[in-house]
């Protein structure tokens, strides 16, 4: 897909919730830029297309939509090889986050959240179309005081829709810890501006990469991308959601 292309649910009611990666798109800013590069080229003379895709080093898995595991901020965690299947695929509750600037427990405690619960957060960044722009610093993040929350109802699962958990100026190591140490697995960079607040089915699969700190999404083994779709359609069958 294309950065700006609006997309819509399929025939099965699914949406795709992850963003595009494309050469030279928003990073996180000490982080490496994405590079794909076609290696071998069929309009040069080549007998195929081989692109190589680059997300830079150490810290360039945190690019576009993709999963933070324990080990990313807690000395000795789960890398995201050891990620639980059902940690990233069933229900899901997609709650709308009116406050401008930050996720806190005051909005939180009337929604009820559960243990066990996959929770991902719809902030006004969904409409910013994030990934076709720059760096924005003013993102709303979970405060500190809300992961410290989210640990203590003992969530499975918590996805946000920009780059971090934590803000950019305040609370991005304390909001990781709190979360992260809990064992909660976290998904950063969603797009849900095509989801509306409820519960879902949820498909998100990172990548297996062997003790590392995190992942982008890869697809299923099915040819099913990571995304999203409404538990309220034909409840009798519980399909996963896609990116």
């Amino acid at each position: 897909m294309c950065a700006g292309v609006p997309r819509t649910a399929s025939e099965e009611g699914w949406v795709d919730i992850s963003v595009p990666l494309r050469s030279g798109m928003v990073h996180w800013p000490d982080n490496p830029p994405v590079r794909i590069e076609r290696m071998l080229d069929i309009e040069h003379g080549d007998v195929a297309n081989v692109s190589t895709l680059s997300l830079g080093s150490h810290t360039g898995t945190h690019t576009g939509t993709h999963m933070d595991s324990p080990l990313h901020f807690v000395r000795g965690g789960e890398g995201i090889d050891r990620m639980p299947l059902d940690a990233t695929m069933g229900r899901a509750r997609v709650i709308e986050i009116q406050d401008p600037t930050s996720i806190n427990p005051e909005e939180l405690v009337p929604h009820g959240i559960g243990r066990g619960e996959r929770i991902l957060f719809k902030a006004r960044n969904s409409a910013l179309i994030w990934w076709t722009q720059d760096f924005i610093e003013d993102f709303v993040y979970i405060s500190r005081e809300a992961a410290r929350y989210l640990a203590e109802r003992e969530v499975r699962t918590v996805g946000v829709d920009y780059f971090s958990v934590g803000g950019f100026y305040k609370d991005g190591v304390e909001t990781h810890q709190a979360l992260l140490g809990a064992g909660i697995w976290v998904i950063e960079g969603l797009d849900l501006s095509g989801v509306e607040p409820g519960e879902h089915e949820l498909i998100c699969l990172p990548l297996k990469v062997e003790d590392d700190d995190g992942a982008p999404p890869g697809r299923s083994c099915a040819g099913e991308k990571n995304g999203i779709r409404s538990a309220r359609r034909n409840r009798a069958r519980r399909r996963p959601l896609r990116s």
